[in-house]
């Protein structure tokens, strides 16, 4: 995002490693925060999955890997991934 807030983007890539499959998608908002767009590329990511699986997330974004590894440590076994709200 350049200009918080400001125009930004997202985008996240899944690759299967039984199948080799994968999917890329992208998207952006012309008014967010670069959190925001971090935190979105995760949700879609997650929401493209089209059934429970393991996940590894890898993520240059701060934000992000202190949001998973901390904040949702304790939730993460009750909601499985799921992921609790959108961002808006």
């Amino acid at each position: 995002c350049s200009g918080n807030p400001g125009p930004g983007g997202w985008a996240f890539v899944l690759r299967c490693p039984r199948t080799l499959k994968e999917i890329q998608r992208s998207g952006g908002q012309p008014h967010t925060t670069n959190n925001q767009m971090e935190l979105m590329a995760v949700i879609r990511g997650l929401e493209a999955l089209k059934e429970p699986c393991a996940v590894d997330l890898y993520s240059d974004s701060k934000y992000v890997g202190q949001g998973m590894s901390s904040w949702m440590a304790g939730c993460l076994p009750a909601v499985s991934l799921t992921l609790v709200a959108r961002v808006r």
